[in-house]
């Protein structure tokens, strides 16, 4: 340890695992330090299942979850858009070769106590059940112009110029109405909040563009997600560090970041120090350069049967508009089962996750926990949000901010690009970046 790097990484998860890849691929030296003894930090996947009910105060499971050893329980389970950022950035570091990703089954919106499939083309548009059947003609219309329009092709803009017009403009040309925005802004944008009907309509072009882009990849839906849960991810990463020459120590405790003159200069570890240019690390490590501003509720649900009313969909994902439920928040359902390896023969995880409005986080998540038929376990976990207060300019330290309420990796990865720009100077180039999971991931 006692070297100098590049960079030091401090915690495993996620989003430092992806900026531990991407430097180290970028040549730099780095040393990557967990004080757990684990892969994942607070997105890490918990097995034996023995494991999961102990870390929740419950019984051991009884002989009808199968065996212990079958079970990979995500704490923050998220999917992968398949032709989003994430798998850009897996691609690009090539940490694809350690992971074998499967298509999710459905992709659904809540709307007036119904589950509905997302619909994204012209014909689904059409059958949806969602829209009267003058509204199914102009969401088609509407379709048809986001799918036809080139940002470098003002021909294509028909006259409405998407960079200087809003997207409630946008929906206002089309006459397309609440309902029908609600769901396009939440369930195919993947926007949190209504604040995005102010900004460019080209902002939402694009991620209704992603969405439709990737679900033409599979055909299912847009997601993906990796045989044997999440936490193949860090360690796949780990995987690449090494190859690239980079250090990994799992149970490393850090006694302290070592500044000089208001910059880091290393890390100490008991008596060793590892000197270094910049750290990365998530907010836990640098409680005096974060603020907390929210919290985010989860309950993992154990089941023995797919959600209701999604088609038997053995994965799927759901998302309850915020207008919905009179919130301001979405709510995100989310299930995996024993075909991603990821439980017992039979068996379903289901996650209800939301951004916590008010003094009883438990009530908030009850519509989702409605459409999920019998539980046989669940387990709730409320955790504080945190944000940095230091962007890392002045000191080199970049931290990165908490895992949200979104059952996708969208928003995980605008976080770790900002940190990489932040800490290089640098935009990541995509364009170099080929997109191809190849067929065995299917």
């Amino acid at each position: 340890m006692d070297e100098e790097y590049d960079a030091i990484v401090l915690g495993t998860g996620l989003k430092e695992c992806i900026l531990s890849g991407m430097l180290s691929v970028s040549g730099k030296k780095v040393l990557h330090i967990d004080r757990n003894q684990y892969y994942g930090g607070e997105c890490a996947s918990i097995t034996p299942l023995e494991e999961l009910f102990s870390r929740f105060g419950a019984p051991p499971p009884d002989e009808t979850y199968g065996r212990g050893r079958d079970w990979n329980v995500d704490l923050i389970p998220k999917f992968l858009m398949a032709h989003g950022l994430l798998v850009k950035l897996l691609i690009h570091t090539g940490v694809t070769k350690y992971l074998e990703f499967k298509s999710v089954e459905g992709s659904y919106v809540y709307k007036g106590g119904k589950i509905s499939k997302v619909p994204v083309d012209q014909k689904e548009a059409l059958a949806s059940d969602l829209m009267g059947m003058f509204e199914k003609r102009r969401f088609r219309n509407f379709l048809i112009f986001v799918q036809d329009i080139k940002e470098d092709d003002p021909k294509t803009w028909k006259d409405f110029d998407p960079n200087n017009t809003t997207t409630q403009q946008l929906y206002n040309k089309f006459g397309l109405d609440k309902n029908t925005q609600d769901f396009t802004g939440h369930a195919l944008a993947l926007y949190r909040d209504d604040d995005y009907l102010n900004d460019p309509a080209i902002l939402t072009i694009r991620r209704i563009k992603l969405y439709s882009d990737s679900l033409a990849r599979y055909g299912k839906s847009p997601y993906l997600y990796p045989m044997y849960g999440l936490g193949e991810l860090p360690q796949g990463f780990a995987r690449l560090s090494a190859i690239y020459g980079g250090t990994y120590m799992l149970d490393k405790p850090v006694d302290e970041i070592v500044m000089e003159n208001g910059h880091v200069i290393g890390i100490r570890s008991g008596e060793e120090i590892a000197r270094c240019k910049q750290v990365y690390c998530d907010p836990s490590y640098v409680p005096n350069s974060v603020k907390k501003t929210g919290q985010v509720i989860r309950c993992i649900c154990l089941m023995d049967h797919p959600i209701p009313n999604t088609r038997d969909a053995l994965s799927s994902q759901i998302i309850i508009p915020q207008k919905q439920v009179n919130r301001k928040s979405d709510i995100y359902v989310s299930q995996v089962s024993y075909t991603h390896q990821v439980a017992a023969k039979g068996w379903f995880i289901a996650m209800v996750s939301t951004t916590v409005e008010t003094d009883n986080p438990e009530n908030e998540i009850k519509p989702g926990i409605d459409l999920l038929g019998p539980i046989k376990q669940k387990f709730v976990t409320i955790s504080d949000y945190f944000e940095p207060t230091d962007l890392g300019t002045e000191s080199q330290i970049f931290i990165s901010a908490s895992y949200d309420a979104t059952t996708h990796f969208e928003t995980t990865c605008l976080d770790v690009l900002d940190i990489f720009k932040r800490g290089t100077g640098e935009e990541f180039d995509f364009s170099k970046v080929k997109h191809d999971l190849g067929e065995e991931e299917q």
